[in-house]
């Protein structure tokens, strides 16, 4: 039999949680917004024409003034 070779196993990505909030003297904010459905925690991507629930599919169009 031929001599089988281990498979490297792929590095995962940081959740990088801490970009999602600004810490300003003893006060923490959070940037994005949070879902309303799932509470808090739980945060809103930003598109370009509206914000997103990851994890229950909730959306919110922006509205784009002129």
């Amino acid at each position: 039999m031929a001599d089988k070779k281990p498979v490297a196993k792929k590095k995962k990505k940081t959740s990088q949680k801490y970009k999602m909030y600004t810490v300003s003297g003893s006060s923490i904010e959070r940037k994005n917004k949070q879902c309303p459905k799932c509470g808090a925690g739980v945060f809103m991507a930003k598109h370009a024409d509206r914000v997103t629930c990851g994890k229950c599919g909730y959306t919110e169009f922006v509205k784009k003034g002129k």
